[in-house]
């Protein structure tokens, strides 16, 4: 048993690396290489082995039978569920060594399923959650949950699905043409119908249904069920999603409250104001989506770094 006062090891355990911060305990047949560095107020659980370069954060939980090989990350926070493999060579081979490991980035606040396989040189990103037994073969957005083999998103945490203001199902003709959401500046738009013997046409007017004056459109089809579209927010730019065809789901993240909707008719719509960070997924194979921008495209205006968007959301909020 260790006899330092900053960090435990079971009288079964071996940890040979003195990069062990304070509170972590790391329990029976577990066997820690020198170079590793693990973080303060971690669980290091029994049967546990982990090589020379490995950085583990703080308060991390590393349940049993798992193996953290050269060039794993994980940041603070993350959960690894049992028996957990990750790997490190795409090609391996007795006895032949790529000249450098393949960097698998788990980040903060993840959480990796029991018996998942990860594959090397990629990262989980922030607050995902892996499905336990799935292999995941891609880098996975952050908040996305994945399953399967391989892994797919099939939600996001904390999105709450807003089926009730009437997106995927039937609109009533007395239900109110713009919706609040609990994402700011979100709103749901019901779209004027007229049918008759001839057909059915959808109509709404800018300035009015679609509330700005767009200099752009842009139609997203023959999309991959699997393939996520989106992950980005803009600075000033306001758009508008509706679907012509098929069905897509939509999430909204104002970088506190997160909702999902489902858009499957032409009579229904999503407004994403500035500082929205939206994704689109689930497409159905036929899906046709149709996006108007305010603004004429301006690689400036994205924001693509989930990071840079949330501190920019706090710095906003004060």
């Amino acid at each position: 048993m260790n006899n330092k006062p900053d960090y435990f090891v079971h009288a079964q355990g071996l940890c040979e690396s003195p990069h062990v911060g304070l509170g972590t305990r790391i329990w029976g047949f577990t066997h820690i290489l020198p170079k590793a560095r693990i973080g303060a107020d971690c669980n290091i659980c029994d049967h546990v082995f982990i090589e020379n370069d490995v950085r583990v954060g703080d308060r991390v939980t590393v349940k049993c039978g798992v193996q953290l090989w050269d060039g794993v990350t994980l940041e603070d926070d993350v959960f690894v569920g049992p028996n957990a493999t990750f790997t490190n060579d795409i090609f391996p081979r007795s006895k032949q060594y790529p000249e450098q490991f393949g960097r698998t980035i788990i980040r903060r606040g993840a959480s990796i399923g029991a018996n998942a396989t990860i594959l090397p040189g990629i990262t989980i990103d922030q607050g995902a959650m892996v499905g336990a037994g799935a292999v995941v073969t891609r880098s996975v957005p952050p908040n996305a949950i994945v399953v399967g083999n391989p892994a797919k998103i099939v939600g996001y945490v904390d999105a709450r699905h807003v089926a009730e203001h009437g997106v995927s199902a039937p609109i009533p003709a007395n239900a109110p043409r713009v919706v609040s959401t609990g994402v700011k500046g979100v709103t749901l738009h019901r779209m004027n119908e007229v049918a008759d013997i001839r057909g059915k046409l959808a109509v709404g007017e800018f300035g009015d249904e679609i509330p700005f004056l767009p200099q752009r459109y842009f139609l997203v089809y023959d999309v991959p069920s699997a393939e996520t579209r989106g992950e980005h927010a803009h600075h000033k730019c306001h758009q508008f999603l509706t679907v012509l065809k098929g069905s897509v789901h939509v999430v909204a993240f104002d970088g506190v409250n997160r909702e999902e909707f489902v858009l499957d008719s032409s009579r229904t719509g999503v407004y994403l104001p500035p500082m929205t960070w939206g994704i689109q997924y689930k497409y159905s194979s036929d899906a046709v989506l149709l996006v108007f921008a305010s603004h004429l495209y301006d690689s400036a205006d994205y924001i693509r770094n989930y990071d840079e968007f949330v501190e920019l959301v706090k710095r906003q909020r004060g």
